[in-house]
């Protein structure tokens, strides 16, 4: 049999003591601390790798549609109707039939590609990536770099498009400087 003041001895020592809960917190912010700047890095990774991937996918459709239809294909940023050189707002392929490099009124838009992350830096060594009927990327060839969150991040990640239209991950260290 028990009595009262065994019962509420018992009930005093369930839980955890304020010290313990105040050094498993510091323990546990101490290890948060050291994960989430690798955490970091690996997002960044994770997000170039991606954005990367889709850029490619996007050439390789644009050289597709230039060989199946027997069309020039422009991939490039447009501001207006103009292709400029600012990657980062996105890109779109269309069918370039008039003035290079120009979304004229009888071309045709194929495909866009949204904004990539604002934090991170898009180039490419020319305005406009163009497929010709045969497939060249003839005068439009170049490398294109995606580094993310800054311009020298380790995590960057490139595109070489060479002049026959073909496209190949970049093997060489890439920064946006």
């Amino acid at each position: 049999m028990t009595t009262a003041s065994t019962d509420y001895a018992m009930l005093a020592h369930k839980g955890f003591s304020l010290i313990e809960v105040i050094v498993t917190l510091t323990i546990a912010v101490i290890l948060a601390m050291v994960a989430v700047p690798n955490l970091t890095k690996v997002y960044d990774f994770y997000r170039a790798d991606s954005n990367v991937s889709k850029v490619k996918l996007f050439f390789m459709t644009a050289r597709n549609q230039a060989i199946s239809y027997g069309v020039r294909v422009t991939v490039c940023p447009l501001e207006g109707n103009r292709c400029n050189n600012d990657w980062s707002k996105g890109m779109t392929m269309f069918v370039d039939s008039g003035s290079y490099s120009t979304l004229d009124s009888d071309d045709k838009v194929l495909k866009v590609m949204q904004a990539f992350n604002s934090a991170d830096t898009v180039q490419y060594s020319r305005t406009a990536v163009r497929f010709l009927p045969t497939g060249l990327a003839s005068g439009t060839n170049g490398t294109f770099k995606y580094c993310p969150s800054s311009k020298n991040s380790e995590q960057s990640v490139g595109l070489v498009v060479n002049n026959n239209g073909r496209i190949r991950s970049a093997t060489t260290p890439i920064t946006c400087l």
